[in-house]
């Protein structure tokens, strides 16, 4: 039995996955503990639930997803208007160090991914897809270049990409959090931010906050004001893309508008950003948006995993723990704000940049302090920037081992 939701139906299914997993994470004391984030925690329990159904061939699923990239784009139009160019400005040699970590990432994880299968004797290129290609790159990255490597006679190249990418999506949200706990515990890290105004350190910028004092006419202003923002940021990252033929995806688009606009905004005075209705949207947009995102994994895209590819996963995990906590932290400057980042680093390190949010602004909730340079620093490194040089080398890793 084939069911398939419409976007309706998803909505609905996906904001009762979310509210499962609120009411887990604030039953079960090592979920916070560990800075698990809600969305991964009831969209992976659903998802689980959908892979046994389908094993025992009792009902299959398809959801209309539509809505998803909207809801991302919403949230980073959030994340871009809390910024400022005085945090882009008191962070511009963090961004550097980050950006230039980012850049060593994406080279290391597929010249180990290639070392560890020729070592195995299996095919080079399964390095590549096991690689930085579906860890950094996503299974958007996977879909692209397993793809390529398909069309340059690697079967099942686009397979393996695609698991890889699934593992790795299910193991950056997961480690994130508990990453970021065991760096601020080992450290005894100060808990705060640098430069940052926002902190409110007896109410986090959590969605139950931010449901306080909500006023339906500053709400709409807002949401107005978001809602144009996210036109234009796609009217935007389109138009560069067809100009320079980078690919700038619309949610940067929109977090690069929005940063202009608050700034803007900021020195003439033109309108009061009501923050807790910008809270409120935030959370709401993040957490459907990954919810949908982790409910929609077909895990038993891991159960046809093979060996080689699995060990050369573990050895990539194994190393970008070892990575973030004995060295990332050290060159980020063994603080609150590395501390987070390293969470950002584990979820876009393995996975994709919303998971990376997800994983920082869990951390974030839990220690009641938000690091606005790490939600600023780590989507434009690791969303946009890291792709100058990631992108090139598996190019040409494809084409030299074709």
């Amino acid at each position: 039995m084939n069911l398939h939701l419409d976007s309706l139906s998803t909505l609905f299914l996906t904001v009762l996955c979310l509210l499962l997993g609120l009411f887990l994470k604030n039953r079960i004391t090592w979920l916070q503990k560990f800075c698990i984030p809600a969305p991964v925690i009831g969209g992976f329990i659903v998802s689980i639930v959908i892979w046994v159904l389908r094993s025992f061939e009792l009902a299959t699923f398809s959801f209309d997803t539509s809505i998803q990239s909207f809801l991302m784009v919403a949230f980073f139009t959030t994340v871009g208007i809390d910024g400022s160019f005085r945090i882009l400005k008191s962070g511009g040699k963090l961004l550097l160090i980050y950006l230039c970590i980012c850049w060593f990432l994406a080279l290391f994880q597929n010249t180990f991914g290639v070392g560890i299968a020729l070592s195995l004797g299996a095919d080079p290129i399964l390095g590549v897809m096991a690689g930085a290609v579906s860890l950094t790159g996503g299974h958007g990255g996977a879909a692209a270049f397993g793809g390529m490597a398909e069309g340059l006679g690697h079967s099942s190249a686009a397979v393996a990409a695609i698991a890889a990418a699934t593992f790795g999506l299910i193991a950056g949200s997961i480690l994130g959090g508990p990453v970021a706990r065991f760096l601020i515990k080992r450290h005894n890290v100060k808990i705060e931010a640098i430069d940052d105004a926002q902190n409110l350190p007896n109410e986090p910028k959590t969605l139950a906050n931010a449901v306080k004092e909500i006023d339906v006419t500053a709400f709409l202003k807002v949401l107005a004001i978001i809602l144009g923002i996210m036109v234009v940021g796609r009217i935007a990252s389109a138009q560069f893309t067809q100009w320079t033929g980078f690919s700038l995806p619309s949610y940067v688009g929109a977090m690069i508008i929005a940063i202009i606009v608050r700034n803007f905004n900021d020195a003439a005075g033109i309108v009061n950003l009501h923050q807790k209705s910008i809270d409120l949207i935030s959370g709401v947009s993040l957490g459907l948006f990954l919810t949908m995102a982790m409910m929609s994994l077909k895990i038993w895209e891991l159960s046809d995993i093979a060996l080689p590819l699995l060990i050369i996963l573990l050895l990539q995990v194994t190393f970008i723990v070892l990575f973030a906590v004995f060295f990332v932290f050290r060159v980020l400057g063994k603080n609150y704000d590395a501390a987070v980042m390293c969470a950002g680093l584990m979820g876009h390190g393995l996975g994709a940049t919303p998971n990376a949010m997800a994983n920082m602004t869990s951390v974030c909730d839990h220690y009641k302090v938000i690091s606005t340079r790490a939600l600023m620093i780590v989507p434009l490194s690791g969303a946009v920037l890291i792709d100058i040089v990631s992108i090139p080398y598996h190019t040409y890793l494809i084409n030299y081992f074709s």
